[in-house]
């Protein structure tokens, strides 16, 4: 079973109030109830092993697991202030060979969160070659590479930035960079 991680460290953040935090946390905390709920069913016998029931569990269970999981990054991906990108890191070095520049991946990453639409935008490590990419993740169980590393995962449902930015999504994305944990995503990005 799986513990709802605490990320109240968060509050008082530029750029997020506490309501549109607390709100967000909630949300987290429903991933891991239902994610809980669904293995609490797979380890008893109250669901009949190819029934409708337990497939639909089955279904559920990477939206569930990824809803957490894709939020636990988000999170961890946030501090204060933000915290900036060390020029001789792996990561940087990475992203100016796959972006040209660090400018260049931030216009990148922006343009692909202002696009209309819902889910996730993330950086992620291609497994086998290294490579960078900023990919959209639809829902949380639709558009995740099989082989790629998270490095990176912005919210960009509703529930992320409306609290504070109504439809001003633009706006959002501009405070969830500024208070990126670069150190954090490098160490993620060293760590594949």
């Amino acid at each position: 079973m799986y513990t709802a991680k605490d990320y109240k460290n968060l509050l008082g953040m530029k750029g997020f109030s506490d309501r549109a935090l607390n709100v967000h946390f909630t949300l987290y905390e429903g991933y891991v109830k239902s994610l809980n709920s669904i293995l609490e069913k797979f380890s008893t016998d109250s669901v009949k092993e190819g029934s409708y029931e337990k497939g639909e569990l089955k279904r559920r269970f990477g939206w569930e697991y990824n809803g957490m999981k894709l939020h636990e990054i988000y999170f961890e991906s946030l501090i204060e202030d933000g915290k900036e990108l060390n020029s001789e890191s792996g990561l940087a070095k990475a992203i100016e060979r796959d972006f040209t520049s660090f400018a260049d991946f931030l216009e990148a990453f922006k343009t692909a969160g202002a696009a209309r639409g819902i889910g996730w935008i993330l950086l992620v490590k291609e497994e086998s070659t290294g490579k960078l990419l900023i990919i959209w993740v639809n829902e949380h169980d639709v558009g995740l590479l099989a082989n790629a590393k998270i490095i990176l995962s912005m919210d960009i449902f509703e529930h992320a930035f409306m609290v504070d930015y109504d439809t001003k999504k633009s706006e959002y994305i501009n405070a969830f960079i500024s208070n990126i944990n670069w150190k954090v995503c490098e160490e993620r990005f060293e760590n594949n």
